[in-house]
């Protein structure tokens, strides 16, 4: 009886053995919201979903380029490949959900980074809280999506600025370094466009500014004449109007062209800060203002990061929101290594534990800063500077 129970015994043992070794796996996934398994040797998917078509494809494909070289600096992740599945978020709100959609039904994909434009993040957000997913926006910085009253859903955090800072600093500058008084906003009904239009009108106002006009164009249209001609008639000192490239470029070109506003100073934010946006707007668009991310980073880390851009895509970085896009991978990449579980050479990730963790990032030593989330996902180190157009180049005035 005992050399039969030491046979058994001895069998058993045998059977473990080559069971890991040909990476069996005895795990049982707890998590709430279900696991990501990696079998070994099998790559870590991860997804973008920023806007790489279109007027404003330079905003999207420079936040594309952080992630990307976030993967080439990582390398493996836990000794495994990281793979990247790219979507389109169309910059609009139709296109953020078809990404969403796509993306959710990918059960291999354990997070996403995006999206470029608010418009797009509101319904995806959506999308992603509803699957279980995480999702960190390099660029969405309308105040409503990190607001549990209005758009905010759980997996969703950015790295970028909520622009209740941006407005802020707009309508400080416009006072206190251009000494204007009255001003006018123009949004396009994006949740962006217009959360920033109206955080910098009412900054303005608190600061002892009048706003005559605060009014919108419509995605789409190219004869701004209409709306300008009703901004004109009360000749504002200062104009911002914190949209895209395309419209951007019209209301530009035509302000010049409206009584009222032959000397009104001009001035838009980061959605109109790349190559496409000097085109657009062309000579018109001489001597205006740009508020956006302060990109004036320092250390060995970005140094390295341009270094990288310039050998692996010809040229320095094209719009504003690449660092802030290293940086949101970085934050998964950071999580992924703290609650994944490796079980013989398989790797478990909980969307849940992964989850908590992002919102739990504390000090994480970024280029844009150091990043510390709160419940709702605002997590970026908020710095903003105003740009002046000069000679078809951006150049950095303030502060």
């Amino acid at each position: 009886m005992f050399k039969k129970s030491l046979f058994i015994t001895g069998l058993l043992v045998i059977a473990s053995l080559i069971l890991a070794a040909c990476g069996g796996s005895t795990y049982e996934c707890e998590d709430s919201l279900g696991c990501v398994s990696y079998a070994p040797g099998d790559p870590i998917r991860i997804a973008s979903a920023l806007v790489i078509s279109g007027p404003n494809t330079d905003l999207g494909t420079d936040s594309q380029y952080g992630v990307e070289i976030a993967m080439d600096f990582k390398g493996e992740l836990m000794g495994h490949p990281i793979e990247l599945q790219a979507e389109d978020d169309g910059c609009n709100a139709e296109g953020g959900q078809t990404a969403g959609q796509k993306i959710v039904s990918d059960p291999t994909i354990v997070a996403v980074i995006g999206t470029s434009c608010s418009g797009a993040g509101v319904p995806m957000a959506e999308v992603i809280s509803e699957a279980g997913y995480s999702m960190v926006s390099p660029s969405n910085t309308a105040p409503s999506l990190t607001d549990p009253e209005q758009a905010w859903k759980p997996g969703y955090l950015r790295t970028a600025h909520n622009d209740k800072v941006q407005g802020r600093a707009m309508a400080e500058f416009a006072i206190n370094e251009l000494g204007v008084t009255t001003a006018a906003a123009i949004h396009d009904g994006d949740p962006y466009t217009e959360g920033l239009a109206r955080v910098f009108a009412d900054s303005f106002e608190e600061m002892g500014g009048t706003i005559p006009t605060f009014t919108a164009v419509n995605k789409g249209d190219t004869d701004m004449k209409p709306v300008l001609l009703a901004v004109g008639q009360d000749s504002p000192e200062f104009m911002y109007y914190p949209v895209f490239t395309a419209e951007g470029g019209f209301i530009t070109k035509q302000a010049k062209e409206v009584a009222g506003l032959e000397n009104t100073i001009l001035a838009a934010a980061d959605g109109m800060i790349s190559g496409a946006a000097i085109e657009a707007v062309g000579e018109a668009g001489e001597g205006m203002y740009f508020s956006g991310p302060d990109l004036a980073f320092s250390g060995d880390t970005y140094q390295k990061f341009l270094a990288a851009y310039q050998e692996k895509y010809g040229s320095a970085p094209i719009s504003v929101f690449h660092a802030h896009a290293f940086d949101a991978a970085n934050m998964i990449f950071a999580c992924i290594e703290k609650v994944g579980v490796d079980d013989n050479g398989t790797l478990h990730i909980g969307r849940q534990a992964l989850r908590s963790c992002l919102y739990e990032t504390k000090d994480f030593a970024g280029i844009t800063g150091n990043l510390t989330c709160n419940e709702y996902g605002d997590c970026a180190d908020p710095k903003i500077s105003v740009s002046q157009l000069q000679n078809g180049e951006y150049v950095r005035i303030w502060p």
